[in-house]
């Protein structure tokens, strides 16, 4: 709606650059004294006026060539310079036979030097124009150029989201069929627990990125799931900082550090493994949200490898270069480290 576009946007600059260009031509005869001789005002108005619409026809002319898809050449541009200089010294002419500031015309001594000055007019009209109009072309360009990037960068975030959701469910299955002969009510109650989290991602798929809070609940319904597969084994701790609820982190981004930490820690140690999930401020207006087990980083984990990438990847798509991941070992633990903007 145009009401909604701000006011510099909704202004016809054409007409407005347009008139005030041709205006300009009085109004420098009027500084030059032309109220001095009677007529000479009259006449000034003459030639401003025939030059706003002989501009404005070949104005529409260029509009329907480009329009076509025709090619405007600075050769065509000078030969319409002359045409339209000429046409213009011509009605120009008419209005000195008609106003009469200086009697009748008995020479065309004055003609060489009209015709520069129309022609020079109409070549600078015609320069500002070109001018006006790359620029235009090249703000529309950088415009297309921009949704194209936008486009790609969210066919990307959606094709890496893709990539998460089948790989947890995956291993949730396999957690279930683990269950389902020898505690068939334990599995029922994993059953439960997986369809909250898969609701969660399949809603949670439609956005770029979601509220801290909304991404905790879904990864404690998964723990509770692999609380189950594990009991005692896994031991979780999970410190939410004040005030970071609403920070947003693409859909589950944590979600596939939290299994990473299940998988490696938990699962890859008779004894288990503690995990701590901690999102905290730090000095710098960032957030760092970790993801700690104990065990080593493993060089042969490829999975864990594609996951990081992945989840490097979905965070600077969707929250840009500021936000980072980072993976640590240090005295027995293994940290994952999302550093994002606060203001996310």
């Amino acid at each position: 709606m145009h009401s909604e576009r701000p006011l510099i946007a909704r202004l016809n600059w054409y007409w407005i650059f347009q008139l005030a260009g041709w205006g300009f031509l009085p109004l420098f005869a009027f500084a030059m004294g032309a109220t001095s001789v009677r007529g000479m005002m009259e006449v000034s108005w003459w030639g401003a006026v025939s030059g706003v619409i002989i501009s404005d026809v070949w104005h529409r002319m260029l509009k329907r060539r480009v329009r076509d898809g025709e090619r405007v050449t600075w050769k065509r541009i000078c030969a319409a310079v002359l045409v339209l200089g000429t046409i213009h010294t011509a009605v120009q002419t008419v209005g000195y036979a008609v106003i009469k500031p200086f009697g009748e015309m008995h020479s065309i001594a004055w003609l060489p030097g009209a015709l520069l000055s129309w022609w020079a007019t109409h070549l600078v009209w015609n320069i500002f124009y070109m001018a006006v109009l790359s620029l235009r072309r090249a703000n529309r360009l950088e415009s297309e150029s921009l949704r194209l990037e936008i486009s790609a960068k969210d066919a990307e975030l959606r094709a890496l989201q893709a990539q998460v959701n089948p790989h947890f469910f995956f291993n949730s299955m396999n957690s279930v069929r683990a269950l389902i002969y020898e505690e068939p009510d334990a599995a029922a109650l994993m059953i439960d627990q997986l369809a909250s989290v898969m609701r969660y991602a399949l809603q949670s798929g439609q956005h770029d990125t979601v509220p801290l809070a909304a991404e905790i609940e879904a990864v404690q319904a998964y723990l509770a799931i692999e609380k189950i597969r594990f009991e005692e084994r896994m031991r979780v701790s999970v410190e939410i900082g004040m005030g970071l609820e609403q920070v947003r982190i693409p859909p589950m981004a944590l979600q596939t550090l939290v299994e990473n930490a299940v998988k490696y820690g938990v699962e890859a140690s008779p004894t288990g493994s503690e995990i701590r999930i901690r999102a905290q401020h730090m000095d710098d207006g960032m957030v760092h949200i970790e993801i700690a087990n104990l065990g080593a980083i493993l060089p042969f984990a490829n999975s864990t490898k594609v996951g990081l990438v992945n989840t490097r990847k979905r965070l600077a798509l969707a929250l840009g270069s500021n936000a980072n991941l980072d993976l640590t070992e240090n005295s027995g633990w293994v940290r994952a480290t999302m550093t994002l903007p606060e203001a996310a």
